[in-house]
């Protein structure tokens, strides 16, 4: 495991953006570990999660040339990003959407940069693939090209079907999907900290049970 990601995996643990316990998730399963970005909601918290997915950008290895953040977690998190980017001394532009088109002024949906070249999406997680879909179109309406999308943590778990969230979108657009850190990640940082690894059954039975392998 790269330094980066047990690193940002400590940093969510420390700002009790990832938890253990009991939680139940959206899909009502029983999960023994909660992770919410949106937690991550002052100015250090943000700062130090935008240099992770910079981090995870440059390590990926994917080519851009500028980012996009779907409404609403991805504006903030896509912003912050660009510029922990160009601390790095790498300076792209950036877009957004808004929910309702804008009848005066510029008007329209996309605000920020035009939307052209190569283009990746910033997003928090996915889920339902439903933000991926929007942020696609809308991009792809511009003649514009999606590179990928980037996500903060990736739980490799069963969606609907047989594959995770991140695979249906990788299988549907073709598109890259690149995560800080994922449940493989998490499995490590617990089996390699005396202090955690009371969570690191539950976690590992509850990956055995909806986890997907990749």
């Amino acid at each position: 495991m790269s330094d980066f990601r047990q690193d940002f995996l400590k940093f969510a643990l420390e700002q009790e953006v990832l938890k253990f316990g009991e939680f139940t998730t959206k899909a009502g399963r029983q999960s023994p570990y909660f992770f919410n970005a949106g937690l991550f909601n002052d100015g250090n918290g943000i700062l130090q999660l935008a240099r992770f997915y910079a981090d995870a950008i440059i390590a990926s290895g994917v080519e851009f040339d500028m980012l996009f953040g779907p409404a609403y977690k991805g504006i903030i998190l896509a912003a912050a990003t660009s510029m922990a980017l160009a601390e790095k001394g790498i300076n792209v532009p950036i877009a957004y959407n808004r929910k309702e088109a804008k009848d005066h002024g510029e008007g329209g949906v996309l605000v920020g940069s035009p939307v052209k070249g190569k283009v990746l999406i910033i997003d928090d997680v996915i889920s339902a693939g439903t933000s991926v879909r929007e942020s696609v179109k809308l991009i792809e309406n511009e003649g514009a090209i999606p590179a990928g999308v980037v996500i903060a943590l990736d739980r490799m778990e069963k969606g609907t079907a047989e594959t995770s969230a991140v695979q249906e979108v990788q299988h549907q657009y073709g598109l890259p999907v690149v995560s800080i850190a994922n449940l493989k990640d998490l499995l490590a940082m617990l089996g390699g900290d005396v202090s955690l690894q009371t969570y690191l059954d539950s976690v590992q039975d509850y990956r055995d049970r909806y986890g997907v392998d990749y």
